[in-house]
């Protein structure tokens, strides 16, 4: 299964405690969201992935982001990512990612570095920031280059997400308005479980636009 394009959706975790990491991702699988990307802007990363992988294996596709060199990437495999994400454009990650068959979703901007990032071997072009292009910006590039796959990321909201897949994305990248903070600190996972809930049908059935809360 192409989890990724299945799904539509990846829950970007960017948060400094990740001690919660199992039950985080037990709330967000309850709620439907299959797809998680912990970025390594917190140490602890690696260790989240691991047991998160190991308590849920099978259930969701457990990634890594904010992956700055070949060398994290390397790392990130070895705790049990399965897919790669980085903010910018590194031709040797995408190399690496291709070593061992791990799928990456590397991160560019215009259309030079979206189409180089393509040939290099990507499977996948993160836009960010995609508040700054809009969903215009998508159908503007997909129109010389109809083959590549966009994901946008930071700033989408339950408002935009449906304009971004209707302009051509294959999946949309959510981390606040997805993974909220101030849920995850009361360890309210009711809460994050609804939120979670929200977008996935959002995404399942983005023609019908905002679900009701």
């Amino acid at each position: 299964m192409n989890w990724i394009e299945t799904y539509r959706l990846i829950a970007v975790i960017r948060l400094d405690d990740l001690s919660c990491a199992v039950e985080l991702a037990e709330a967000l699988l309850e709620g439907g969201v299959r797809v998680l990307e912990f970025t390594y802007t917190n140490r602890e990363a690696g260790r989240a992935i691991e047991q998160v992988r190991h308590r849920f294996d099978g259930s969701c596709l457990v990634g890594a982001g904010t992956v700055l060199d070949a060398e994290t990437a390397r790392q990130a495999m070895l705790a049990g990512a399965q897919f790669i994400v980085t903010p910018t454009l590194r031709r040797e990650t995408i190399e690496i990612c291709r070593r061992y068959s791990i799928p990456s979703v590397i991160g560019a901007f215009t259309p030079t570095e979206i189409l180089s990032a393509w040939e290099w071997g990507a499977d996948y072009i993160k836009v960010n920031p995609a508040s700054l292009a809009g969903p215009s910006y998508f159908k503007d590039v997909l129109a010389p280059l109809p083959q590549v796959k966009l994901i946008p990321s930071g700033g989408v909201t339950l408002e935009t997400a449906p304009a971004f897949l209707a302009a051509g994305a294959v999946a949309v990248a959510v981390g606040s308005h997805l993974v909220d903070r101030t849920l995850v600190a009361r360890r309210d996972w009711a809460g994050l479980r609804e939120r979670a809930h929200q977008w996935a049908e959002l995404v399942a059935h983005p023609d019908i636009g905002v679900p009701a809360s």
